[in-house]
Parts: structure tokens; sequence; C-alpha cells
């Protein structure tokens, strides 16, 4: 206990050096708790990461960041809640690809502007997907999937997400065969119903399919990343297990403010992230039990990535054939 306290001061000191050469104003900030808004379920990769960062920001920063769980519209609902928010400091939203870069390639009427109207702080981390079914699906591999599913006509895929959905809608395309989709508001009711075989198939992160597959309730078939995933060495890439070359798209959150948050508290909340990140009991969660890659960036790294990001979900759309709702 003596180590882990001596550590905790020698973190906290390193952060102290680190923001307080910023103006007055940054240094009273902050002074009540602050709202991180999760624009997903409880339970989802996107919860799990707000919490976990959320957690060993709060000893830097000495006030608690509490979690609000905005779910609906694949994120679009909790992200317009902090895009009209007050910038200052006090509002804060773990976004992710679904809304950070995705949303104008799949929605017609997108409440916001990505670039406009939020301030990036910092990229927190990214993780693959898994492709899996129902145990009642009579397949063991994705290659046997693929031909089950050109043969029937009455199977089905659950997303919750862009990143869910658009992954599932490049694979049919790519393959040429069809399934119905089953939109859902969270992504522990999708997962709910594959387990139940109320859906045939869902793609999600690994940090919310990882536990199932490993619990032997659902059948996981490929990784959607370009190489395999270290917790599961054995499951092949979607590429590996369908030849579909070229064929990659993962999950990522970062951390953003409404647009106008003054630099200093931007500066702030950076250096917390960086901090934050380097807790082996932040990697631990994250990397070792989940496999995501934990990699905070600059605010103007995050920039640059989301309008990158922008132009890749944009392809990725077209590819899957999807149009605008």
């Amino acid at each position: 206990m003596l180590v882990k306290s001596l550590a905790l001061v020698g973190a906290l000191a390193a952060f102290g050096a680190l923001v307080t050469a910023g103006p007055v104003a940054a240094q009273n900030y902050p002074n009540r708790p602050i709202r991180a808004i999760v624009p997903f379920a409880a339970g989802s990769a996107t919860d799990i990461v707000a919490r976990t960062f959320g957690d060993r920001m709060s000893l830097l920063l000495g006030q608690s960041i509490v979690i609000e769980n905005r779910p609906g519209a694949n994120g679009m609902i909790g992200a317009d809640a902090v895009a009209k928010a007050q910038a200052d400091g006090y509002t804060i939203l773990i976004g992710t690809n679904s809304t950070n870069a995705a949303a104008p390639a799949l929605f017609n009427n997108v409440p916001f502007d990505m670039h406009r109207d939020f301030q990036p702080v910092s990229f927190l981390c990214s993780v693959p997907l898994i492709v899996a079914v129902s145990n009642a699906v009579p397949v063991r591999t994705l290659a046997e999937l693929i031909a089950l599913a050109k043969t029937r006509n009455d199977l089905t895929f659950a997303s919750a997400s862009a990143s869910q959905r658009v992954s599932t809608e490049m694979l049919l395309a790519m393959t040429g065969i069809k399934m119905t989709h089953v939109p859902y508001r969270q992504g522990p009711t999708a997962m709910q119903d594959l387990i139940a075989n109320r859906v045939t198939l869902f793609t999600a992160d690994l940090g919310v399919m990882l536990p199932q597959v490993r619990a032997n309730t659902v059948r996981a078939l490929a990784v959607t990343s370009s190489t395999r995933s270290p917790q599961m060495p054995d499951l092949p890439t979607v590429d590996e297990a369908a030849g579909l070359k070229g064929y990659e798209l993962i999950a990522w959150f970062a951390m953003f403010t409404p647009a106008n948050v003054p630099a200093e508290v931007v500066t702030k909340l950076n250096a917390a992230v960086r901090e934050a990140a380097k807790s082996p009991e932040l990697q631990n969660a994250l990397t070792a039990a989940l496999g995501m890659q934990v990699a905070p960036s600059s605010p103007e790294e995050l920039s640059a990535r989301v309008r990158e990001e922008a132009a890749k979900w944009m392809q990725a759309a077209t590819i899957a054939g999807i149009e605008k709702q």
C-alpha cells in the first residue's frame, strides 16, 4: 500500500508540473465535478472507456468526473447535447467514430457539425471488432456463414452504432450476400438478442464481445482488423477467413469539449488524459483485458485524425452501399 501511495503522489506531482504553468484561470479549473456524456448505453465499450479514463482523471484533477449515458440515434443525441453545452470545460464528450467521423456518411440530418461544434482534446484508444453469430447458427467459420447466406433469405444482423453497421454492410457487399438489418438503440440489447438467437449475426468491438466469446455464449468467426488480436490469436481476420483483401474497420474513442472552450482548459484536460493513460490499472483494464490500444494525442493530432476518418468512413459507406437515412 505504501508503494502504491508513493507512486500516486509521484504521478500527482508530475501532473501538477504539467499544468501549473497556465494562466490563473486554468489553475482554478476544475473547481466542481465534470460531466462526461457517453452517447451510448451503460455497459457499452464507450461507457467502459469513459469510466476507466474518468476514474484516473478524477484523481489527477481533484474533481469527480460524473458519467452520464445518453444513448440513441447512433450516438447523435448525446453528442448533440455536448455540442450545445456551455463552453466552460465542465461538459465533455467521450466521442467515437460513430459520432465524430461517420455520422455525415450515414445520416442526412446530423444536428451538429463535428468539425465546427467540438473542440478536440485527445484521442483515447481504438479496438477491432469481432464478427460473431448465435450458437444456434450451424456454422463454425466465416466461409461457412457466407455459404449458408447464399442459400437462405431469412438471416439477420444487428447493429447499434456506425462501426457495427458499416463493418457488417461492408462484409455483405464484398461477399455478395444478403441479410436483413435489425437496428438497436443500444449494443447490450443487441447482444442479448444474439445470445437468444433472435438475430443471426452481430459485429461488435472486443470490449463488448470478448467476454461473451470467452463464456461460449456466442461464436466468434473473425476479427475486423488487418492483423489478428493478441487477445484472440487463433481468431482469423476477415481477410484471412473470407479472402477479402483490403477489408479493415475498427472502432475508436476520443475526448471532445464544446467549441470555444478556453485553451488553458483543453491543455489541462489533455494533460490529465496523458497522465491517466500511463496508469498500469488503466492499461490492464483496457489493453490486457479488452484488447484496446491506448494512444493519447495532442488536440491538433485528433483534429487531423477526425478529418481523415471522416473521409475514410464516407468511402466505407459507399463501398457498403449504404443510403443515408
